[in-house]
């Protein structure tokens, strides 16, 4: 079945400008990861220091094998020191309503 996960980024106000192509670069991997449907790219109208990246995977199990690649493989994105905070990752199921 497929999921959509929601991930929330907080950057630092001074660090907006460099966050697309930070974002750009950190996506290209999961972009082209087995099972991945597509990643939009979402930013606060009223803060573009938040953002939401909504991933969309054939299953769960596509979404769990490119998040254990990345952690296996030690592949740290440059948004690290881009950001406020951690990131918050929620998966939703897809309603066939």
């Amino acid at each position: 079945m497929a999921i959509t996960s929601i991930v929330k980024l907080t950057f630092k106000p001074e660090s907006v400008a460099e966050a697309e192509d930070a974002v750009r670069t950190s996506l290209e991997l999961a972009r082209g990861f087995e099972g991945n449907l597509g990643i939009d790219v979402l930013v606060d109208q009223t803060d573009n220091t938040r953002w939401l990246l909504v991933e969309k995977w054939e299953s769960e199990d596509n979404d769990a094998a490119y998040r254990a690649y990345r952690a296996e493989q030690g592949i740290k994105s440059a948004l690290g020191p881009l950001l406020a905070g951690a990131p918050e990752v929620i998966k939703y199921d897809v309603s066939p309503a």
